[in-house]
């Protein structure tokens, strides 16, 4: 009679346990410690970029106008996942409602989708700027850059939406146990009690679409830039343009490396460690490495944020 309930009602759990990211006290506590203060810097690094570009007016600019919008995007992203992380740190396995699991789902989706498209439009900007600087003002005009922004944040919530209402709508039968510190798609999928093949196929087609895509747009962005480089009479130039490039490829390939390893897959993943490592690098690592490489390098922000500095 169970089974008869179970299968006609589609029983769902009613909550999820996550595990976190250590189940070993004595290495949790350590943690916690090294994991709030990445995000307290976080928030800190973005805050200050998106008061420099709002505040100065010889930073309202396409690069620093997506700058800004990537720092926006940075904190709300880290905010997605890592109190929860912070949370399973402190107390140990935490008991999630199935809905704020998927609200949790949701915005992840968006974000990380949102960030995907906004890489991929920055390394354009520097493409236009450095390979066609006499058509950089018609191409990258400001109408240009808010359809780019605009069409990177209702891409991401549109991709989100057909994603987690997939996810959402499977049967979960039991265990609840998720081995990650945040609700993610793959650990779902390995709960689900229902046939997933659906929704493992449209969660592979979104990641081929919205991560190759994007990433495909930025290696050929940074590969004309490279082009171009070589080709500039003044060494220190080249060094310098080379400097800018190579860091931002270490973001975006490690960024991007994660990230595909975990979502271009159509089949379940079964080392669930593995991917809370992966998970760490693009939710924590790349959010906090950002800022650093993208803006307080730059030497228009270290003049910003002088007069900033000096106006208090």
């Amino acid at each position: 009679m169970e089974r008869s309930l179970a299968v006609g009602n589609m029983t769902r759990v009613q909550e999820f346990v996550l595990l976190g990211l250590s189940t070993r006290p004595e290495v949790r506590d350590v943690l916690f410690a090294v994991f709030l203060t990445l995000y307290l810097l976080t928030l800190l690094e973005n805050s200050l970029i998106v008061l420099l570009v709002c505040r100065h007016s010889e930073l309202h600019k396409p690069m620093y106008f997506f700058l800004g919008n990537l720092s926006c995007l940075e904190m709300c992203y880290v905010s997605v996942t890592t109190p929860s992380l912070l949370a399973g740190l402190r107390t140990g396995p935490c008991r999630v409602p199935f809905t704020a699991c998927m609200t949790q789902l949701f915005f992840f989706i968006s974000l990380i989708c949102t960030e995907c498209t906004l890489l991929a439009s920055m390394a354009y900007d520097r493409y236009v700027a450095i390979c066609r600087p006499l058509h950089y003002p018609l191409l990258m005009r400001p109408q240009v850059c808010l359809g780019l922004a605009v069409t990177s944040w209702l891409g991401g919530l549109l991709v989100s939406v057909a994603k987690t209402t997939c996810i959402a709508s499977l049967s979960y039968c039991g265990p609840n146990v998720l081995n990650q510190f945040f609700c993610d798609v793959s650990p779902l999928l390995n709960l689900s009690c229902a046939h997933v093949a659906l929704t493992e196929l449209v969660d592979f087609i979104s990641a081929i679409i919205i991560f190759c895509g994007t990433l495909l747009v930025a290696l050929a962005s940074y590969s004309a830039i490279g082009v171009s480089v070589l080709h500039m009479p003044s060494a220190a130039a080249r060094r310098k343009a080379f400097s800018t490039c190579a860091s931002h490829l270490v973001v975006v390939g490690i960024f991007y490396s994660a990230a595909l390893f975990i979502y271009c897959r159509p089949s379940r993943i079964k080392s669930m460690d593995l991917n809370k490592v992966l998970s760490v690098i693009y939710t924590v690592a790349t959010p906090v490495c950002n800022p650093v490489i993208y803006c307080l390098r730059n030497r228009e922000v270290h003049a910003a944020l002088w007069k900033t500095l000096h106006w208090s």
